[in-house]
């Protein structure tokens, strides 16, 4: 499958790096011929002493967490499976779930990669091993560039175990005492992993040792969630299942400071990551977006629907897009991977 990938990007012709295409929405409009990913695929090493799993791009996501299911391990960040992810697709887009705020992202667990870049070159970045400080850690630049600097050809990701005791809790609260509590909680020691308001509720998840989880639940209070029922939200919410994320108006994500105050704006509500993200859906208009969730300290991301013309990620000042620029032609000089996909001008 190596030389079959590099005889396409040495046509240099515009090339759309696709996987399970489960994220075909996010990022600017899709151009170039597809070149398909999922043949390359199955996992080529995993340690589980070591906490570390290695995989090809093609490898389906959900495969991969099986696996580690099986040994009591998983992926703490949560990517999204978005129904049929590749391991390559979920670190191109670099998206990661309800835990995120506790654990880290996406990025912080990816320890290497082996990528093909525009001339057809195999680059192998980073290792195998929780410290690696040699050099540029081009690796996790890898992770959220959208497959626009290279075709990513397996990845090494940090793997956690599976922790002994979970508990989801309710509260009944309006937004801004709802950030008081999450920000409050966020400064004790309490094993919060995940919380979420909309409509005024505020859930949250506590997960670790027994002994603390319940020591947790009995100080916090609230109502107590079945773990079924708190298994279905949880999902839902990483995987956008829940009725928040259906229909066809716009969805914007908004990254902001978790202390940053309720933002007035027309639209649906929901609050993650202790109310560092913060998801709007409406048709509110895309400057007004822009500059409200700059004025808290953010950006704004247009990330399902709604007019792209725009552009879709905040717009970079000059000096930081000359870095991405060059970026860009160092890895892919003939524009050759995913051109638009995250900003028109390459």
């Amino acid at each position: 499958m190596i030389d079959e990938f590099r005889a396409r990007i040495l046509e240099r012709k515009p090339l759309r790096l696709r996987g399970g295409g489960s994220k075909d929405f996010y990022g600017g409009p899709l151009a170039g011929d597809v070149l398909d990913t999922r043949s390359h695929a199955g996992i080529v090493s995993y340690e589980p002493t070591e906490l570390v799993v290695t995989a090809r791009c093609g490898t389906p996501l959900a495969e991969l967490e099986s696996a580690l299911a099986a040994r009591r391990q998983f992926l703490a960040c949560e990517p999204p499976r978005f129904g049929n992810a590749t391991v390559g697709g979920a670190v191109a887009a670099g998206l990661s779930g309800p835990r995120r705020a506790a654990v880290g992202s996406l990025r912080d667990y990816v320890l290497g990669v082996r990528i093909m870049d525009g001339e057809g070159r195999v680059l192998r970045f980073g290792g195998e091993v929780m410290k690696n400080v040699a050099g540029f850690d081009v690796s996790r630049l890898m992770t959220g560039s959208l497959g626009t600097l290279g075709l990513i050809l397996d990845v090494s990701l940090k793997v956690l175990p599976l922790p002994a005791g979970d508990a989801s809790l309710r509260f009944e609260m309006p937004q801004d005492k709802a950030l008081e509590a999450m920000n409050r909680w966020a400064g004790q020691p309490l094993p919060l992993v995940a919380s979420c308001w909309q409509d005024g509720v505020l859930s949250i998840r506590l997960s670790g040792a027994q002994a603390a989880v319940a020591a947790a639940c009995k100080k916090l209070g609230g109502e107590s969630l079945a773990a079924a029922a708190a298994d279905e939200f949880w999902n839902g919410l990483r995987e956008q299942g829940a009725a928040f994320f259906a229909g066809d108006a716009p969805l914007w994500r908004l990254s902001v400071p978790s202390v940053a105050p309720p933002l007035e704006l027309p639209g649906e509500q929901l609050l993650e990551w202790g109310g560092a993200q913060r998801w709007l859906r409406g048709d509110g208009d895309a400057a007004q977006l822009r500059e409200a969730a700059a004025r808290a300290g953010g950006h704004a991301t247009l990330f399902h629907g709604g007019d792209k013309t725009g552009g879709v990620f905040a717009p970079l000042q000059p000096a930081l897009m000359e870095v991405h620029r060059r970026l860009k032609h160092s890895f892919d000089p003939y524009g050759v991977f995913n051109p638009g996909r995250m900003y028109s001008e390459f």
